[in-house]
């Protein structure tokens, strides 16, 4: 009811105001202030464009400050936006730089790589082994770098990593370890296989339902015997009970000391555990074995695939046994293909 009285009140005073054309601009312009001071309660802050603000900030200073009220934003945004303006006015490209040229991208990644790789060289050290390149980079960007990327100075920095350790070594290690396979009647086998880690050859010691103490020493001594440990230097294996005292003191008769792998640490015998992997998803998970003898000829025959024909990663794309293939004319490729456990494998050789 109130509402009511106070809408037919205002209405007659607006009635008898007048009704000329200077009036109707008068209540146009009153009904777009009220307007604008409903957008303001519901919008927290308008979004406004380059020229929206170009537009206002001119017009502000044809606007008395008693009218600046009309404006969506503050007179203190207004003479922002001014100031920016005029910021904007005197800015211009450089023609050089300003400080010492930036790096390129490769001297970087060249930086990080030999603080990485030599964790005994300092920033000097590097500064010079660049200098021998060609590469001028200061001492204090070279450390800066290093920081930058968590490698601490020399030689505090941290010491070789497992993988590091290996490659390091790889050419006097030869690494033992154990899979299973469930045969078509659910009997597992156990198989025996040594891995060398320079030459990533595998040599398959054997496969046995039950390898108890005299079947391992008898690995080993076959294994010595068939001249595999000429090298080497250490053995590696985890705590499996299968690997008894009498399996490394074969070894140990031959000068060649036993390392265990610490417990539940499958990556400190890497090589093994990706050529077990290798195994199965290359060979055994697509066959059944029947038996003992079936799964030795198998894995014989996938054995030898695997050094003579395999590629690796880790040996630049080469096989353990053989070396790279003098270059052939391609109008001169004659290329054949054999196939290994029945065409499960293929193999790919130059035609005579």
């Amino acid at each position: 009811m109130l509402f009511a009285f106070a809408y037919l009140l205002l209405r007659r005073v607006v009635r008898l105001s007048g009704d000329t054309r200077k009036f109707d601009d008068e209540v146009e312009l009153a009904v777009l202030r009220h307007q604008l001071a409903v957008l303001r309660r519901q919008v927290p802050r308008p979004r406004l464009r380059r020229r929206d603000r170009l537009f206002m900030a001119a017009l502000s200073r044809s606007l008395s400050r008693e009218r600046w009220s009309s404006f969506l934003v503050s007179p203190g945004t207004l003479l922002r936006w001014h100031r920016e303006l005029a910021r904007r006015k005197w800015t211009y490209r450089r023609r050089y730089l300003v400080g010492r040229p930036p790096i390129s991208g490769d001297v970087h990644e060249l930086i990080l790589r030999m603080g990485s790789e030599n964790p005994r060289w300092g920033c000097l050290r590097i500064k010079g082994e660049l200098t021998k390149l060609g590469i001028s980079v200061s001492a204090t960007k070279i450390r800066t770098l290093l920081r930058a990327n968590g490698l601490g100075p020399a030689p505090r920095r941290d010491g070789p990593n497992w993988s590091q350790f290996l490659r390091a070594q790889a050419q006097a290690i030869m690494a033992f370890d154990f899979f299973t396979v469930e045969t078509v009647w659910l009997r597992t086998l156990h198989v025996l296989f040594a891995i060398e880690l320079a030459s990533r050859r595998v040599v398959i010691l054997g496969v046995s339902y039950h390898p108890h103490s005299s079947w391992m020493t008898q690995q080993a001594r076959s294994l010595v015997i068939e001249g595999h440990l000429s090298g080497i230097k250490f053995v590696i294996h985890d705590h499996d009970t299968k690997f008894c005292g009498p399996f490394d003191e074969v070894f140990r008769t031959e000068e060649v000391k036993v390392v265990r792998t610490p417990v539940r640490a499958p990556r400190a015998n890497a090589f093994a555990e990706r050529w077990v992997r290798t195994v199965r998803a290359e060979c055994l998970d697509w066959l059944h074995v029947i038996g003992r003898r079936h799964l030795e000829r198998v894995l014989r025959a996938y054995a030898a695939h695997y050094n003579a024909a395999r590629p690796h990663r880790g040996l630049g794309l080469m096989t353990p046994d053989s070396g790279p293939a003098p270059p052939l004319s391609p109008n001169a490729i004659r290329i054949q293909r054999g196939d290994v456990l029945g065409g499960l494998v293929h193999e790919y050789e130059r035609a005579a």
